[in-house]
């Protein structure tokens, strides 16, 4: 299926999915529901490779499965709420990703399995006793790896020789950055950067965010979370007209016009995050899942966006590159 019949599908009828589904199988389907920190374009590729997956291992939605989404539209408030509803639905488990999200799961229910995708900490967020054996009713796929932010800044280094000061994109709202700010500030003192972090909580905190970087910053390090995709459009723009050379979580921010971006492959995590969904509709318990991390990681860069920064991109740099976009 294309991404765009993907993306109106999902728009435009995801809420009505799991109910003709019922109508036609009454009593036979496993309900998954789906708290996304995000709104359905940006979810498109990752819940294909997740409904991919489920169809290998022998599940076909519409028959034997459905899918309940909720989409928060990083409207941190409307989480709770969402969380709430579907633990009122009584659906089978609840996938779900970001920190926040999550959050909001667990505090609805300590019964319904929850497989998270994509959280930073789940140990320093609560969510799991330990990675290897998590207890309670929540386990998934954790982005923790204290390696990627050094490697980022390296990475970026790389691109802007000339760096030394490197301002920060940080969503203090988002428990995830809480961990990475520790050692953003470890790795830039390895690397002699001076440190300009920008604080935002609400879409409307990102421009006013970036005025005073103007002329005062080489490099833009943005962390990620619901609310960073949500508006990674206005984030490109603005670092852009502030000829800002800008480095990402995942390829999403660069296929929306960004720089460059290095981290999990999300579409990969969601795949992995099936094999849990499977496991647990076929009996297993969260508990006893060991929480995983990601594998395969992917290195974007977006040459139309170098060119538009004045940026000169090394050989060396785009031969190691997964994707280079022209």
């Amino acid at each position: 299926m294309r991404r765009r019949e993907f993306i109106t599908l999902l728009g435009g009828a995801a809420a009505s999915w799991p109910l003709a589904a019922r109508a036609q199988q009454p009593g036979r389907l496993r309900t998954i529901g789906f708290l996304s920190g995000g709104g359905p374009a940006q979810n498109s590729q990752w819940i294909a490779a997740f409904i991919q997956r489920l169809r290998e291992l022998g599940w076909v939605e519409g028959r034997t499965f459905a899918i309940e989404y909720r989409w928060g539209e990083a409207r941190f408030e409307r989480f709770d709420e969402f969380a709430t509803e579907l633990v009122r639905l009584k659906v089978d488990v609840i996938l779900t990703q970001a920190t926040q999200p999550v959050i909001a799961a667990k505090q609805a229910t300590s019964t319904i399995p929850i497989v998270f995708v994509a959280t930073g900490d789940p140990v320093g967020a609560g969510l799991v006793e330990s990675l290897a054996r998590p207890g309670g009713n929540v386990t998934g796929l954790s982005l923790q790896n204290p390696d990627l932010t050094g490697k980022r800044l390296e990475l970026l280094r790389e691109v802007v020789p000339a760096l030394s000061r490197l301002a920060i994109l940080f969503d203090v709202d988002n428990p995830s950055s809480i961990p990475v700010m520790s050692e953003l500030q470890a790795a830039a003192r390895a690397l002699k950067l001076n440190l300009i972090v920008r604080e935002i909580r609400r879409a409307e905190d990102i421009e006013p965010a970036f005025e005073p970087l103007k002329n005062n910053a080489d490099a833009i390090f943005v962390m990620g979370g619901p609310l960073a995709v949500a508006n990674r459009t206005r984030i490109h723009t603005l670092a852009t007209g502030m000829r800002l050379p800008a480095i990402y979580y995942t390829r999403e921010y660069v296929e929306a016009g960004g720089l460059m971006s290095y981290g999990p492959n999300l579409p990969d995590l969601y795949r992995r995050a099936g094999d849990f969904v499977d496991k647990i509709l076929r009996g297993a318990k969260p508990s006893e899942l060991p929480v995983e991390q990601p594998t395969k990681f992917d290195l974007i860069i977006n040459l139309r966006t170098a060119k538009a920064l004045g940026l000169t991109i090394p050989e060396s740099f785009l031969l190691r590159a997964d994707e280079v976009i022209e």
